[in-house]
Formats: structure tokens, C-alpha cells, sequence
């Protein structure tokens, strides 16, 4: 039984052998770290796309808020609530309540036709009418640059994401809303949520201008608690008149990121796995060509008495070595060309653009490395295992 010591220096010797031969095959290689490096690039690109919507939506929940709207409704856009319902929700146990009164913020959510700054069409952003318990029910909104919009008038406040998506947004700019100009006074952020993406004005100017009466969509409450959540529903259930549903601010919008991260997770895995094949019958061809290059070296290391085991072993490491160093090269690729890449999006539940930045995460990395890994397995078995059985014999008398 041959010694697990010598087994191992075998492995290494071959492995160190094969590597060295690599300038002598310097074109199937590269193409072979070429294809790896364009599944992980790709694979990594589109899933950081998904990462970075699901990012922007589920930073924007909180489990100490809730978001209320009329039972049946499964978005601000088809929802509706009157001034009564409101007022009744804002007097519910568990919510919060500041010197000025509860923390809660009834609001009106239209979309407006904004032309994008790179393209110049047209696309739906959301205007959300708000009160002024808004800032204090969100917590995380922070007038970037000019201020903070005036109650009473037609002003508005830009979320960062959209001011730098569409073209009117910038601070002094002008966008027509109704039969109205509204003036852009100030740029806010919002932890990197999904409110970026919006433009806020006063609820009650907003309901003058599209003729809205005095009802609104939704309502935002911060709650005194996470654990109040439960006595706030029981009381909004309890209620006669009341036809309402509520969920924790936090549910809310990961329910609302789900159609189109599971949309790009799919199309990404597809792209990937179309690629992937390319790319493993690359190292397969790579790898077939280093052992018919090498047919007599690995016949002559056998006759020394290394074995057919350590022989395997040493090219699929070989072929994993080429592997890792084409998911290092399209990971870091990935890296520059798409993190923080900010662009804007389709969101299907509310059919308004969302604006988000690309994030290539460690795990994303980590997952094309393991992809990288699958594929220069897979490229080296085949290959390796034809060296192991060639006949001694016959190999020593190639040229």
C-alpha cells in the first residue's frame, strides 16, 4: 500500500509538472480563464442587480411600523381609505405619539411621467403625498441638499435615487404635476431605501391637485414597539367600520421585492448555466490537449510507480488552479464594472420606476468562485481519468 506521504508528493509533483507546462499551451488556457472568468462575470453581474432591489426594498421596513391599507388591497395603487378611517387608525393603541400628536402619516401615492436623464423618455415615478408625522414615522430621512418642502405650497422634495435618474429632479428644477409646476426644493435620502426612488409633497396639495377629495391610500404608523404590532392589529380588526389590513413596514416590502428578485435570480442562473456549458467543454478541450501533449511524461511517471490516483488528482487540480484564476479574474471584473452601478427599474407591484444601485456582495463572489470551481472539476475529470488508463506501454512510444 503505497505511503499516504509519498502519495501526496506525488500528487504534487505531477501537479507542479503540469503547471509549468502551462506557457507551452498559453492559447487553450487563456481561452479556457477567459470563458470561466465571462460565467462568473455574467452570473455575478445579474445577481448583484437582485441583490441591490431586494436591498433597496427590504432596508426600507422596519418591524415597528406598520403600513395600513383597505382590506383586500394588495398595494398603495388599488387602495383607498377616507379621512375617518385615518384619524381612527392614528388613535390606535401602540402608536406612537410625539408633543405634536401620534406618529402615524396618512398619504397619497400617484404616478407622474418624469423622463429619465439617460434616455429622455418617459417613465412612471411615484409621488407620494405626505404629513408632516412622515419624517418622524420613517426616522431615516435626511435632506441631502436645499430643504425641506413648505406645507401649503406646491414644492417638492426629491428622493436621491430618482433626482439622479430623472431629468428636473436637481434642487431649483421644475416638474409639471396636474395643470401645475412644482418647484424641486431640496434632495433627501432614505437609509438607501425604497423612498429614494420617490418624490414627497404635502398630502393635502396633492389631493387638491388631482382632485382627491379628502381620502388617501395608505397609512404609516410607527408603533411605540416591535411586540405593539399585535395590539395595534387587534384593535384595527376589533373596530366597527373599519375594513383595513396592516402589516409590519419590514413584510411589506420584501413581499414587494420577491416578483422581480426571483425574476433576475432566474434569468441570471439560466444565462450563467448556458455559459457554464461553453466554458466546461473550454477546459475539457484545454485539459485533453495538456494530457496528449504530455501523453509520454505521465506514461514515464507511471512506469516510476506513480499512481494512477495521484495522476488523476494532480490534473484536476491543475484544471481547478486555471478554474479559480478565471472566477478571481471575472469576479474582479464583476466587482468594478457593476457595484454601486446605480440604474432604475420596473417595479411590477406598484408599476413605477425604482431606483437602486448594483451589489456585488462577498457571497456573490463566493458563489462564483464555487461555480468556477464546478466547471474546472467537471473540465479536468474526463481528461484525467483518460491519463490514468493509458497503456503504459503504447503511451512510451509516442512521439
Amino acid at each position: 500500500m503505497t505511503n499516504p506521504w509519498t502519495w501526496l508528493l506525488q500528487v504534487a509533483a505531477v501537479t507542479r509538472f503540469g503547471l509549468m507546462s502551462v506557457p507551452r499551451r498559453l492559447g487553450s488556457v487563456a481561452a479556457t480563464i477567459v470563458g470561466i472568468a465571462g460565467v462568473v462575470g455574467v452570473l455575478v453581474g445579474i445577481l448583484s442587480m437582485a441583490v441591490g432591489f431586494q436591498a433597496a426594498m427590504t432596508s426600507s421596513g422596519s418591524d415597528d411600523k406598520a403600513v395600513i391599507l383597505r382590506s383586500g388591497a394588495d398595494s398603495e395603487m388599488v387602495s383607498g381609505l377616507d379621512h375617518e378611517t385615518t384619524r381612527l387608525i392614528a388613535d390606535a393603541p401602540g402608536v406612537a405619539r410625539s408633543a405634536q400628536g401620534p406618529l402615524s402619516s396618512a398619504e397619497l401615492y400617484v404616478m407622474i411621467n418624469v423622463p429619465k436623464r439617460s434616455t429622455g423618455t418617459d417613465a412612471n415615478v411615484p409621488l407620494r403625498g405626505v404629513e408632516p408625522a412622515a419624517l418622524q414615522v420613517r426616522g431615516n430621512i435626511k435632506i441631502l441638499a436645499g430643504r425641506m418642502n413648505e406645507w401649503g405650497k406646491n414644492e417638492v422634495i426629491a428622493g436621491v435615487g430618482a433626482a439622479q435618474e430623472f431629468a428636473g429632479l436637481e434642487v431649483g428644477g421644475v416638474i409639471k404635476v396636474g395643470r401645475s409646476d412644482w418647484q424641486v426644493v431640496g434632495i433627501f435620502s432614505a437609509g438607501g431605501g425604497s423612498a429614494e426612488s420617490e418624490i414627497w409633497t404635502d398630502g393635502k396639495v396633492l389631493q387638491a391637485a388631482f382632485n382627491r377629495g379628502d381620502t388617501y391610500q395608505s397609512v404609516y404608523a410607527k408603533l411605540n414597539s416591535a411586540g405593539a404590532f399585535q395590539t395595534f392589529t387587534n384593535y384595527l380588526a376589533n373596530t366597527p367600520g373599519l375594513n383595513v389590513k396592516a402589516a409590519r413596514e419590514s413584510d411589506y416590502f420584501a413581499e414587494h421585492s420577491v416578483t422581480l428578485t426571483e425574476l433576475i435570480n432566474t434569468l441570471g442562473v439560466l444565462i450563467a448555466s448556458l455559459m457554464a456549458a461553453g466554458a466546461a467543454f473550454g477546459a475539457l478541450n484545454t485539459m485533453y490537449s495538456a494530457v496528449a501533449a504530455r501523453t509520454r511524461e505521465i506514461a514515464t511517471l507511471r512506469a516510476l510507480g506513480f499512481g494512477s490516483g495521484a495522476i488523476i488528482l494532480s490534473l484536476m487540480l491543475e484544471s481547478l488552479a486555471l478554474a479559480l484564476l478565471g472566477g478571481c479574474v471575472g469576479g474582479g471584473l464583476a466587482y468594478l464594472a457593476f457595484n454601486n452601478f446605480h440604474t432604475s427599474t420596473m417595479n411590477w407591484q406598484s408599476f413605477s420606476q425604482i431606483a437602486f444601485a448594483f451589489r456585488v456582495t462577498p457571497a456573490l463572489l463566493l458563489r462564483g468562485m464555487i461555480w468556477a470551481a464546478v466547471i474546472g472539476l467537471i473540465g479536468g475529470f474526463f481528461p484525467a481519468l483518460r491519463a490514468a488508463r493509458l497503456p503504459i506501454a503504447s503511451a512510451l512510444r509516442e512521439l
